[in-house]
């Protein structure tokens, strides 16, 4: 979503701008080739492998700072706490995490059942099975893969580590497979397991949450948010992120009537999908939806207290069922 990014975030020459999920550099490319002299770009991702990429091709630019971490930390960045004119995030997992086997995020592919994002901190997805106990398991498949088969599968796993540990991705995804019934020809049994343990393991919805509030603290008045979102979950919390910033609570006739309501952010138009031409060209941006606010106030871009912005709107199926096979491009 590349040239709807770049709408969005809306960016002036001599502006700051933090990519918090860096990737491979697609977006933050965008960014600095419309900063001049005075902008300035900073660059935020958990992987080291990310990093290296930004190091090798960032380095040299006065412009762009670096910072292996969550976004989730920003606030505690002092080129952060300067002020920001946009702020992008481009939730879930990478196309190049998804694609080496040895990062343990595919069901697909066998390599180490890891999953981890940042492979230096926290419990590997092997780890955690190993520890956890039935209902945890379960709850975590329920809550963040809405996987029915949930206590099912819990089971199962207790009790083959019971017997032998599970290290590998190909024999969770083998494990699953063997208790819950196949549906959808096209959709792996494990596809939602995988997606949960994932979450869990990274902390996606708790550090969304956070990296939320921090970048609606750290915005100039005038400045963008830009979430791009895979999968339902996500897509909420951003959702009603944005609405509690820019609407009054509705009111209830059993309780004092709320005061003192100030806004501070504006939806900028509605939920956007991918379009057809990079559907063709990416299909895995199928099950993209970016939402996009500003902060309100006295400042450059600031539009008032009026209605969001409308902006044509391309047909898009339902959300596909939300999964690893659904990384951010």
């Amino acid at each position: 979503m590349f040239e709807q990014v770049m709408e969005g975030l809306r960016v002036v020459e001599d502006g700051t701008y933090l990519d918090g999920t860096f990737g491979r550099g697609g977006h933050a490319r965008g960014v600095l080739q419309r900063l001049g002299a005075g902008g300035r770009l900073l660059l935020m991702d958990k992987d080291p492998e990310a990093i290296a990429v930004a190091e090798r091709e960032f380095r040299g630019d006065a412009r762009v700072a670096i910072r292996r971490g969550s976004f989730a930390d920003m606030g505690g960045w002092d080129a952060v706490a300067k002020g920001l004119d946009g702020v992008l995030l481009d939730l879930g997992v990478s196309s190049p995490q998804l694609d080496v086997a040895a990062r343990g995020f595919s069901f697909g592919k066998d390599g180490p059942l890891d999953m981890r994002m940042d492979p230096d901190g926290g419990e590997s997805a092997a780890q955690w099975l190993a520890g956890a106990d039935e209902r945890e398991i379960a709850d975590v498949l329920w809550t963040f893969g809405d996987e029915r088969m949930s206590r099912r599968i819990a089971r199962a796993i207790v009790a083959r580590r019971a017997t032998a540990p599970l290290t590998r991705t190909g024999e969770l995804a083998e494990l699953i497979a063997s208790v819950v019934p196949r549906g959808r020809h096209d959709i792996h049994p494990a596809t939602r397991s995988f997606q949960a343990i994932r979450i869990h393991v990274n902390r996606e919805l708790a550090d969304l949450e956070q990296g939320l509030a921090a970048a609606h603290d750290a915005l100039r008045p005038g400045g963008r948010l830009a979430v791009i979102s895979f999968h339902s979950l996500e897509d909420r919390i951003v959702k009603r992120f944005i609405t509690a910033h820019a609407k009054a609570p509705p009111g209830n006739r059993r309780l004092p009537e709320a005061t003192g309501f100030e806004p501070t952010l504006r939806a900028v138009g509605d939920a956007g999908k991918a379009r057809a031409d990079e559907l063709a060209a990416n299909p895995r941006a199928r099950s993209a939806v970016l939402r996009v606010a500003e902060k309100r106030g006295f400042g450059i871009g600031d539009s008032g207290f009026g209605k969001a912005e409308k902006s044509p709107q391309i047909p898009n199926p339902q959300f596909p069922i939300p999964g690893v096979a659904e990384p951010r491009p």
